[in-house]
């Protein structure tokens, strides 16, 4: 655990420079600053470790809309700031670009701003934080990413394998026999955690697991129109997608292609966002609280500050069932 004095030691400097340098004061040159944070970086100076007075928490969001109520995001962050902020704590949300990863890395973006820990919304596979998260010491909480073998690391989400095996379950006892999924870029870790979940459930379900059941494309536009008619030409009688904006419109253009919804083909979604009680019919789907998700990550954020090294906090999923599923129909 590198201290203020081993940063000293190694700089040749004061240590109430270092200090000055760490908190941004105006007098110390930016050379000097960027030194000491490179510097503190190397050592392993953590500021969570040793600032007991030190209360912000950061809260990095890219690839999510959270400003609106119906926005995905927007749970997530206030319940994050429901249980964050009566423990004492300041939440300061930060949207990650490409260019501020590729300006500092997150070690020395998090001491130059004072922040002792962060909830990360968002990251993708390719973000170059992701892989720095890989050795920080910093405390830092993922929703939907998972970073391997580092204890100041954890990762929030929903159990995706009981979500996967609630929808394949209602739907085997609803008849069906052949169901298809269509997911966004796989790309994501929770993407391709999704994917493997729903061909897992379809093997334990006993149900067919072919490859070809399943579709992913970057954008939406691609699944309708590559991988939706591949599914309905192998007859499937049900589509399970990755979130419910996708289920939203396959279910629009199913019905513009002549198929009733859920009487031909039956439809879930995930996240159970608030659209999905006005869809025409009322969207199924696999329902993550996302307040709860929130609040949640600040739990496991508690934990990491406190060193206890905690992996992974995963909550139970609800089947929301409405009208877009319904009995298998009848096979010619």
């Amino acid at each position: 655990m590198a201290r203020i004095e081993d940063i000293a030691k190694k700089l040749k400097v004061s240590k109430g420079t270092v200090s000055k340098a760490l908190n941004g004061a105006p007098d110390v040159s930016e050379t000097l600053r960027k030194a000491v944070l490179e510097t503190a970086v190397e050592l392993g100076y953590s500021r969570s470790m040793h600032k007991k007075g030190a209360k912000t928490l950061c809260l990095f969001i890219e690839n999510m809309t959270y400003t609106e109520p119906g926005d995905f995001g927007y749970d997530i962050v206030t319940g994050f700031r429901k249980a964050a902020e009566p423990a004492g704590f300041v939440v300061r949300v930060v949207p990650l670009a490409e260019q501020l990863q590729a300006q500092i890395s997150y070690d020395e973006y998090m001491l130059q701003n004072n922040y002792v820990a962060a909830f990360f919304l968002g990251l993708s596979l390719s973000d170059v934080w992701l892989d720095q998260l890989k050795a920080s010491r910093t405390p830092a909480v993922l929703l939907d990413n998972r970073i391997p073998a580092n204890p100041a690391s954890c990762y929030v989400g929903v159990d995706n394998g009981e979500a996967m095996d609630l929808a394949i379950a209602h739907l085997k006892a609803l008849g069906h026999r052949r169901v298809g999924y269509l997911s966004g870029y796989l790309g994501s870790y929770i993407n391709q955690v999704r994917y493997n979940a729903f061909f897992q459930a379809l093997q334990k379900n006993g149900l067919p697991d072919d490859p070809c059941l399943a579709g992913s494309a970057y954008y939406s536009s691609e699944c309708l129109q590559k991988h939706l008619p591949a599914l309905l030409e192998q007859k499937v009688t049900a589509i399970l997608c990755s979130h419910d904006l996708l289920a939203h419109t396959v279910m629009i253009h199913c019905q513009e292609r002549g198929l009733r919804v859920p009487e031909d083909i039956s439809i879930i979604g995930f996240d159970d966002l608030p659209l999905c009680g006005y869809t025409v019919p009322p969207l199924t789907t696999l329902r993550q609280d996302r307040t709860q998700l929130g609040k949640s990550a600040f739990y496991a954020l508690s934990s990491l500050l406190a060193e206890v090294p905690i992996s992974t906090l995963l909550l139970h999923p609800k089947l929301m069932v409405r009208q877009s599923t319904g009995s298998a129909p009848p096979q010619p």
